[in-house]
């Protein structure tokens, strides 16, 4: 695996690989590593000639500065996991080198910007797209994975790549879980034991709405059922649990047979903020 630190250095090697017609899968990351990231890894090195990877804690998507200083740094580790996972290059560059000066530009998503995620964290995808879209210009990949786990930041990606035509597929992969159905994540590390056990039961509560949903349960009752059965956890504070449309995340005012949908959750344990959500084909 090659570690390139330059948006220079790694644009001349790209357009090296292009020169052979060699396909290149990408794959963006903040680093803290898990086999969710890896996941995504072996995906694009199956399905490309290239697979490479990126790790940049991106300061333009924090909206708390606290939650920024208390991300989890690891690259040494994190280089060796992309080595053995077959990464075949790593780009990596410092803070300065991507953004020479503080970028100016602000995004307006529209709507996906002002629910569930976007409601919360205003000024959150704003930041990933300009991230994501200076990646994708320096890296022109092929294919670009994300992790379902981030939904609501797979349909932002998919419609700054529909409405500046991006030549770019974008892969939503399915989401990897911990033995106890905690979704992983890199934010994972920050909580205990009992921490991790404690938030197993995010992902219980969505099975609970899928289960209620699909033996009729009304739609309303379903959520409230769902709230009062993480509410019995002194140690969850739930930020929101949403049902919307899957592909586009509106609301939606009733159920109809075989729609498509997504439960959506937000929650602190142990102070740390945690997503998770679960797609129903009802």
């Amino acid at each position: 695996m090659i570690c390139i630190t330059s948006i220079q250095g790694l644009r001349q090697h790209i357009s090296q690989k292009r020169r052979k017609s060699h396909s290149i899968g990408f794959v963006p990351t903040m680093g803290a590593l898990h086999e969710g990231h890896l996941s995504l890894i072996k995906d694009a090195k199956s399905q490309n000639d290239i697979c490479v990877a990126s790790i940049f804690v991106n300061p333009l998507q924090f909206n708390n500065i606290e939650d920024f200083n208390k991300y989890p740094i690891q690259n040494e580790k994190d280089i060796d996991l992309l080595e053995k996972a077959g990464c075949d290059i790593l780009f990596m560059p410092t803070v300065t080198e991507f953004y020479p000066s503080q970028p100016k530009l602000k995004v307006d998503i529209g709507l996906l910007d002002r629910i569930l995620e976007g409601e919360h964290r205003p000024g959150h995808f704003s930041g990933v797209v300009i991230v994501v879209s200076k990646l994708f210009n320096v890296v022109m990949p092929d294919k670009a994975y994300f992790g379902q786990k981030d939904i609501q930041q797979v349909a932002v990606i998919k419609q700054l790549v529909a409405e500046l035509n991006f030549p770019i597929e974008i892969i939503a992969c399915p989401i990897i879980r911990e033995a106890n159905g905690l979704a992983m994540s890199s934010r994972n590390m920050r909580l205990s034991a009992a921490g991790n056990e404690l938030a197993s039961n995010l992902y219980k509560c969505l099975r609970l709405v899928e289960t209620e949903l699909k033996t009729n349960v009304e739609f309303e009752k379903a959520k409230n059922n769902a709230l009062n059965f993480l509410n019995q956890f002194e140690g969850i504070q739930v930020e929101y649990l949403e049902i919307a449309q899957a592909d586009t995340l509106e609301a939606i005012a009733d159920l109809k047979p075989k729609s498509k949908i997504a439960v959506c959750i937000a929650a602190y344990v142990e102070g740390v903020r945690l997503i998770d959500n679960l797609v129903i084909i009802l």
